[in-house]
């Protein structure tokens, strides 16, 4: 398991250094000012949490049976989906509706992050 969240972790780099990128250079053109700062938050959230999986991927290395690490990891790649896939979706279409969705990835972030600290204070 720990080597799918680093493959998972490195991969969401990726995409983080591509999308910035397209942002910055691509859409910097066709978006207004807000839509784009809307756009530059959905990646920042994504190379965060996309960090926090090879974070956990490497502690899992270390705490191997850590049924809590695991779900932490999930809940951070289900937040990425939820929050930043929201926020380029809303700045590349303008469709405020898809504004509802973010708030639930944002509650993924925060559970991921209790776990992942409840896991590695349990695991002393």
């Amino acid at each position: 398991m720990p080597k799918t969240f680093l493959i998972l972790g490195a991969l969401n780099i990726f995409f983080c250094i591509a999308l910035g990128a397209f942002g910055a250079h691509g859409l910097r053109n066709f978006l207004s000012a807000d839509m784009l700062a809307v756009y530059h938050t959905g990646v920042q959230y994504h190379f965060y949490h996309a960090f926090g999986i090879l974070v956990s991927g490497l502690l899992l290395l270390h705490f191997p049976n850590s049924r809590f690490i695991r779900i932490a990891a999930w809940l951070m790649m289900i937040g990425i989906i939820l929050f930043s896939f929201s926020l380029y979706a809303l700045s590349l279409t303008g469709t405020r509706a898809l504004g509802m969705i973010t708030p639930f990835g944002g509650v993924s972030f925060l559970t991921a992050w209790a776990l992942l600290a409840y896991a590695i204070w349990k695991n002393k």
